[in-house]
């Protein structure tokens, strides 16, 4: 289910025949210094990411503010389990 959202439900044959029409249009010489810079700027990109949140993080920090929402949420979210375990607990079958 992911990998489609990912894709925007492109198939395999579509990614395939996208390819394709790249090496033609590029020729097999070109292409790997296409993806070498692509991935070179995935990698700026995700530094750049990376950057903005520790500044973020920072300054929260600074500011006194409370940082690790993932307690709170682990929390709720383990309550929410022993809710549903007490409510289907006697009607759950053992497999």
């Amino acid at each position: 289910m992911i990998s489609q959202a990912i894709f925007l439900f492109i198939s395999g044959a579509e990614i395939g025949f996208i390819m394709f029409m790249i090496l033609l249009v590029f020729g097999a010489d070109k292409v790997p210094e296409i993806a070498r810079g692509l991935g070179k700027a995935m990698r700026q990109v995700k530094d750049a990411t990376n950057d903005i949140k520790s500044e973020i993080t920072k300054s929260a920090e600074k500011q006194g503010m409370d940082i690790d929402i993932t307690k709170d949420v682990q929390k709720q979210i383990d309550q929410v389990k022993e809710d549903v375990d007490e409510v289907t607990g006697p009607i759950k079958r053992k497999f």
